[in-house]
């Protein structure tokens, strides 16, 4: 048989009393006082002994088991102090399940919060406490990124380019954000530019190929791409981006044609070592006379077969312009670009931007979907990266902004470029500009009925930037708003920076008020641009803007609507390359290579960079 002996123990204070032990003797047994825990508790232990025991045995046993059983509960009369901290856990587990529901519905609105009471049979009274606008918290000012998400690199003097970490003031935070994979691209790219720049050693032993004509392959570890200027300032902007774009995918070093005067427009977007060419360059002189039939030209090269032989020319000309032959387009053209890659020298001139034809060659599609995700950003991002105004052109832009621009509730940006000129192209391109404003709600109506029209509530303010060569389209919309109210009552102001009348590539101030004009479109909130035109491509580029385009002017003929919405914030490249690759033919077939690369919005055979989501299957005729 197995009989219980009881143990009951009492500890109070630091030292308990001695340990009472009921037998079945009922003999009381003391043992000696110990040290014990602080806690006040009650423990009550059981143990089971092994004996012999008759009927009369169990009975005796289980009355004295009734009076230890009697003794315990006159010991633990009163406040339990088990009970009572019993009571505080599940009084605390409750309080916990009732904050987590007040809390999570607290975060619900209210509509949601009803059909949730419903669904538990709930019932919700709504609060009649009023909260005041400055008890709700408000949001957290945050500085804006001056670095652009990384795209910048840092270790610049501020001061002597304002600019590169000012323009974070005046433009809009960045819609898209730059890939990783880029970033650490620009990174990669800065430290070889730093190693290969003009004047190190590397630079120097490169250089020594030109003066001598000979090359091995083991000659030198840098290899370059120069840019040489041609055309005007939208043009440079647009093909100084394509080359850098080349250099990236093809570990090269850009460097600039110093006769530009681009270091009068643009700050040295690289840190410590220049982007420029030195004027010392071996063949500095002959870039003027390069052309589709120089000797050294690629084109010319490969109809004279000389590329065929086993000796590698220090340098080649790339001509890539608008009147490049079958055999230039070759460049684009994976083979060829296996053979490109063993020249230590290249010299490109442009007139167009080409990056969409870099986004069809197989070897390079791969690493460009890395650097890109986004296809419309190409341009938008190596921009910002690497035209950075002077502070002479940066103090242009800042005083003009805040003069007329800063102030106002919304601005818009007109940029008109007419190809044609003539009174009845005149008369046509300002109704044009005037129904395409007006129908896409741009610009308010005028009222031309009431001298006066009183509007109700804070008047709206509307700053309208116009750039042309030509003033008169801004005289014509500036007198109409003036001398008319808005059928809305909205104030309409029109302001136009300069009126060139002419074209002047490459002189100082002219490329200087155009660079500062481009800049001031970007900052716009809403912006018209002509069709075709590579001033307004840099211009909504930069800025991250899809614009209104206005329809290239026809003789004879009325666009309706006026114009159209872009749908990518990619430039147009006018006269790409259609050549089959494989079959070494001419190809209307390049749009169908990939599917982000199709027919431009304004120009029916250009080719455009889109994202899958944009693109359109249909272009606009011109």
């Amino acid at each position: 048989m197995v009989g219980p002996s009881l143990l009951l123990t009492q500890f109070v204070g630091n030292r308990g009393p001695p340990i009472l032990h009921l037998s079945h003797d009922g003999h009381k047994h003391t043992n000696q006082t110990i040290e014990r825990p602080k806690p006040k508790f009650y423990l009550l232990r059981v143990t089971m002994k092994r004996s012999k025991k008759t009927f009369n045995d169990q009975q005796v046993s289980s009355d004295r088991e009734s009076g230890a059983v009697l003794k315990n509960s006159e010991l633990k009369w009163g406040p339990n102090p088990m009970t009572l901290m019993g009571f505080i856990v599940v009084l605390l587990m409750v309080l916990t399940v009732v904050f987590s529901v007040a809390f999570f519905f607290g975060d619900l609105p209210s509509d949601c919060l009803w059909t949730l009471a419903e669904a538990r049979i709930f019932r919700v009274k709504h609060s009649k406490a009023t909260v005041s606008e400055k008890d709700i918290l408000q949001p957290l000012t945050v500085p804006k990124d001056k670095l652009l998400g990384g795209l910048l690199p840092t270790g610049f003097d501020e001061t002597s380019c304002l600019s590169r970490y000012e323009s974070h003031l005046y433009s809009k935070p960045l819609q898209h954000k730059p890939s990783s994979y880029l970033i650490s691209g620009l990174r990669r790219y800065e430290a070889l530019h730093k190693q290969c720049g003009p004047y190190t050693e590397l630079y120097n032993r490169t250089v020594d190929l030109i003066k001598s004509g000979e090359y091995s392959s083991d000659s030198s570890v840098c290899n370059y791409v120069v840019w040489i200027s041609y055309s005007g300032l939208g043009n440079r902007i647009l093909t100084l981006t394509s080359a850098f774009l080349y250099a990236l995918l093809t570990n090269r070093v850009l460097l600039v044609d110093p006769r530009a005067n681009l270091h009068n427009l643009f700050c040295e977007p690289f840190p410590e070592v220049s982007w420029l060419l030195p004027p010392d360059f071996p063949i500095i002189e002959q870039f003027g006379s390069f052309n589709k039939k120089s000797p050294h030209s690629y084109g010319y090269m490969v109809r004279n077969n000389v590329t065929g032989n086993s000796r590698i020319p220090s340098f080649l000309y790339l001509h890539l312009s608008h009147d490049f032959d079958v055999q230039d387009k070759l460049f684009f053209c994976d083979t060829d670009q296996t053979f490109l890659h063993k020249v230590p020298w290249l010299f490109v001139k442009s007139n167009n931007y080409y990056v969409p034809a870099l986004f069809l060659i197989p070897s390079f599609e791969q690493e460009l979907n890395n650097l890109f995700p986004e296809k419309e950003t190409v341009f938008h991002f190596l921009g910002r990266y690497l035209f950075h105004p002077t502070n002479s052109v940066w103090g242009l832009i800042t005083r003009y902004y805040q003069a007329y621009l800063a102030q106002a509730d919304e601005k818009i940006g007109i940029q008109i470029r007419v190809f044609s000129l003539g009174v009845s192209n005149f008369k046509y391109v300002l109704n044009q500009i005037l129904a395409c404003t007006t129908k896409e709600n741009l610009l308010p109506h005028v009222n031309l009925n009431e001298p006066i029209v009183n509007s109700s509530g804070k008047t709206k303010t509307i700053s309208v930037l116009m750039t042309s060569l030509s003033s008169r389209y801004f005289e014509e919309i500036r007198n109409m708003y003036w001398q008319n109210p808005t059928v809305t009552g909205e104030i309409v102001s029109v302001f136009q920076p300069s009126h060139e009348e002419h074209q002047q590539s490459e002189k100082l101030m002219h490329d200087r008020k155009a660079l500062a004009e481009m800049y001031l479109l970007s900052l716009t909130d809403k912006l018209v641009t002509s069709g075709w035109s590579t001033f307004g491509y840099v211009a909504y580029s930069l800025g991250g803007l899809k614009p209104w385009i206005l329809y290239k002017f026809k003789k004879g003929t009325v666009h309706n609507p006026p114009c159209f919405r872009a749908t990518s914030l990619e430039p147009c490249y006018h006269s790409p390359p259609y050549y089959d690759c494989k079959k070494k033919t001419a190809s209307n077939n390049t749009v169908n290579i990939v599917p982000y690369v199709k027919h431009c919005e304004d120009n029916s055979w250009g080719l455009k960079l889109f994202d899958q989501k944009d693109t359109n299957p249909y272009f606009y005729s011109f």
